[in-house]
């Protein structure tokens, strides 16, 4: 893998030395740069989960993708950089998967961390995975349940209400791991990936976001969403203006 060249892409200059504060600029610059969407899967292209497919299209083809394809290519790249990285297989709790359907990161350094780059509009910083928090996510609090050997990730409101958003163990995976997940989830009918397409990616490292939908584009600015219709005609130069992409 290049490295430079993917640094570059992300806007920082090499080297960069592994540590948390260059891991939280590295997840933000990610999630700014390389925008969670489903364009290949909705067009019905085909995607895969090795490594050199995902590398090779965020970093070559400059495309974004879905967790498979981000985090994969995002664990290649703090491996790289001599992060100590472990891939974990999560079941999303408010989906239609019943099997884990979802890659997120393990990062150990003086801790351990949970890191996403792949999971939409989540967490936009290393969230520590040895205490129940609640911690501070940059795009709002996070927590976790810890029961036995599973972790429960939660999204936590201000009301003090705790959404559930991901299960997972601590089974190292490898990307062959997530491939019958990936192929049910590209043709599984009725399911979102191939129903309805979309793109989300942070503005200038978050928690500003902007979101194009079928029907409405939406920005989060200082902490209050916004939408604007959207006509079909217009949807494909806003790909273009806002996330650099073509269908």
């Amino acid at each position: 893998m290049d490295v430079d060249a993917y640094l570059a892409l992300l806007g920082i200059d090499p080297p960069i030395e592994p540590d948390l504060t260059n891991l939280e600029r590295l997840q933000r610059a990610h999630l700014s740069v390389v925008p969670f969407e489903n364009l290949d899967v909705f067009a019905r292209r085909g995607v895969r989960t090795d490594d050199l497919w995902s590398v090779t299209k965020v970093v070559d083809r400059r495309r974004g993708g879905w967790c498979f394809e981000l985090n994969g290519s995002f664990a290649a790249l703090l491996t790289a950089l001599g992060y100590d990285v472990t891939r974990y297989a999560a079941t999303v709790l408010f989906s239609e998967a019943t099997i884990p359907s979802h890659l997120t990161l393990r990062v150990e350094l003086d801790r351990a961390y949970l890191v996403d780059v792949g999971f939409g509009d989540s967490f936009i910083r290393p969230l520590p995975l040895d205490s129940e928090g609640p911690h501070d996510g940059g795009s709002g609090m996070f927590g976790f349940v810890f029961d036995g050997e599973t972790t429960t990730l939660l999204a936590l409101g201000e009301d003090g209400a705790a959404e559930p958003q991901y299960r997972f163990d601590p089974t190292p995976r490898l990307p062959a791991d997530f491939e019958d997940a990936s192929l049910m989830l590209q043709t599984e009918p009725g399911l979102q990936w191939t129903k309805t397409r979309f793109a989300t990616r942070l503005i200038d490292g978050g928690p500003d976001r902007v979101t194009l939908l079928e029907g409405r584009i939406r920005f989060r600015r200082g902490g209050t969403w916004s939408d604007t219709p959207v006509q079909d005609s217009e949807w494909e130069t806003l790909l273009a203006e806002w996330f650099g992409l073509t269908p």
